[in-house]
């Protein structure tokens, strides 16, 4: 397919955007050297497999098209799967739950053994699968299913929740470690309605409990009532657990909700980003709760913007945490770019006692689609969503420190990785989101790359992480009833699945679990030495 970029409108646009993007990426150049003032290298360095590992053929991150068509048999370098359960498989998301002993403290000198004999917390996950008005017939099990995995070599489902907001929570699905609780708003297929529902972990985690299950911004909570009636797609908790956030895209704005009373969750405020002419999807809390870190998804979707309306804002929500009446969130600053699109979610987290906000992409340059990536191709930039490292040390002023690309985000490499590529679109060699090992003393950034698989960063040179790891797993012949693996024909019996839920990572036992959407849930241990690093910890709480 041959794409041309003459001719009217459409040329001055690619023109302007040309010269926009230059004077960017010479900034960003210029932010992303080292004390040295050495240059940063365009895609991280690879990570080196041990001699077991079915380490990747040809480019970092792809899966090429003949290995597609011969049904692909997986990846994996320095991480090799321990167990999996994939029952109905998975959608977008995962979140976790490590119990505490009655004391407060890690429940580490309980009597759990895993399979070696060493006591370990009883570990709890979650995730969402497809809402049941997309499931195939006969499918049996719906909602959240909750596991346990205290033995990563035998993910146990232990529960399926099935509440309104559960059904189907899209992107909200949060734990609040502090305050044991479990949350998500009402996004099915993107965007459901104003519920949000609330569970108690602090007696079993294996067997939530719900607390709440109501529409919150209408009136009928006794709190703000919101000038749109909230609709559900992303969420996320205030560290203190007081607070859920839902990110609500229909009506690009964010909603804080008062979870004081779990039982009774009532609407505080809502920001409009409209205001901003920018748009919303997912979002972060600081550790005091007086700043939100909220994306601008740029909606560019076939072709390159020519003004950046893609990154994240910083919002003060002081009156929110401090609950003044009639609470105000104000902009403090935004960081927006041209070379991504479509914003996922951001990780506040500080390395090296430095604070960096980690911004996550869901598209790249040119946007979702084949037209856009030709586009983005033909201008030089990234094809594909990637991660990116910002140093917020002056929060008026973020500044990009580095770029998380692999080779197939290359533009030089557009040759060779479109091909493997036609006939999809949305999400292929991408990333969707990302972890760390903790926020607050943050070493490890572990993704899911979609087509790319699992894929596991030292960060803690942020200046220039190198990837350590990565998990691909076989593409599955048939497609999982939970899965949302054939939005826009995305599914190919045995080509790669979609990896696209946040990865927890276990510094104690040197292992990591998520979803792919197919595969259902994963365990993966690390090769001896390759992780955790010496400084590296995993507390409670402290990873996404």
């Amino acid at each position: 397919m041959r794409f041309s970029l003459t001719g009217g409108w459409f040329e001055k646009s690619i023109k302007f955007s040309l010269f926009a993007i230059t004077g960017v990426a010479l900034l960003a150049a210029a932010d992303e050297r080292d004390r040295d003032h050495k240059p940063v290298p365009l895609t991280v360095p690879k990570a080196v497999c041990g001699p077991n590992d079915h380490p990747e053929t040809a480019l970092q991150g792809q899966v090429p098209a003949a290995m597609r068509a011969a049904g692909f048999k997986g990846f994996n370098c320095n991480l090799e799967l321990l167990g999996q359960s994939r029952g109905n498989g998975a959608n977008w998301q995962t979140t976790q739950f490590v119990e505490r002993s009655r004391d407060g403290r890690d429940d580490d000198d309980d009597d759990r053994d895993d399979e070696g004999g060493r006591k370990t917390s009883r570990v709890c996950g979650y995730h969402g699968t497809a809402s049941p008005a997309l499931s195939a017939p006969g499918r049996t099990q719906f909602g959240v299913p909750a596991l346990d995995l205290t033995n990563p070599r035998h993910p146990t489902p232990t529960a399926y929740l099935t509440t309104t907001s559960m059904l189907d929570p899209w992107e909200s699905l949060k734990v609040n470690e502090r305050r044991q609780l479990l949350a998500a708003d009402n996004g099915q297929n993107g965007g459901g309605g104003p519920e949000i529902d609330v569970y108690d972990l602090s007696d079993d985690c294996r067997f939530p409990q719900l607390l709440a299950n109501a529409p919150v911004g209408t009136g009928a909570d006794g709190g703000f009532v919101s000038p749109v009636t909230p609709i559900g797609h992303e969420g996320s908790f205030a560290p203190d657990g007081l607070t859920y956030y839902i990110g609500d895209t229909t009506n690009r704005s964010y909603h804080a909700v008062d979870v004081s009373d779990p039982t009774k969750p009532k609407m505080l405020a809502t920001f409009d980003m409209k205001t901003l002419g920018l748009a919303s999807h997912g979002l972060s809390i600081s550790e005091d709760g007086n700043r939100a870190y909220v994306v601008a998804p740029g909606l560019n979707l076939t072709g390159i913007a020519v003004t950046p309306a893609n990154g994240f804002v910083i919002l003060d929500t002081s009156d929110v945490q401090a609950r003044k009446p009639n609470p105000q969130i104000r902009v403090i600053s935004k960081f927006l770019f041209l070379d991504g699109s479509i914003a996922q979610h951001t990780i506040p987290v500080r390395i090296k006692g430095k604070p960096y906000i980690i911004h996550v992409d869901e598209g790249g340059s040119g946007g979702i689609f084949f037209a856009g990536w030709q586009a983005a191709c033909a201008a030089g930039l990234p094809v594909f969503p990637m991660p990116r490292i910002v140093d917020i040390s002056d929060e008026k002023n973020p500044k990009q420190v580095s770029r998380v690309m692999l080779e197939t985000h290359d533009p030089a490499n557009c040759a060779k990785v479109l091909p493997d590529l036609v006939g999809l679109s949305i999400f292929t060699y991408g990333s969707h989101y990302c972890s760390v090992d903790n926020k607050h003393h943050a070493t490890t950034l572990a993704c899911g790359f979609f087509n790319s698989g699992i894929r596991i960063f030292d960060i803690r040179d942020p200046v220039r992480p190198k990837e350590i790891a990565y998990f691909n797993p076989a593409g599955a012949t048939t497609v999982s009833a939970g899965s949302n693996h054939t939005r826009g024909n995305n599914f190919v019996a045995g080509g790669p699945d979609w990896c696209s839920a946040q990865v927890h990572l276990d510094a104690k036992r040197g292992t990591a679990w998520s979803t792919c959407q197919d595969n259902g849930v994963l365990t993966l241990k690390f090769r001896e030495g390759v992780w955790p690093f010496p400084e590296s910890r995993t507390p409670p709480g402290a990873q996404n």
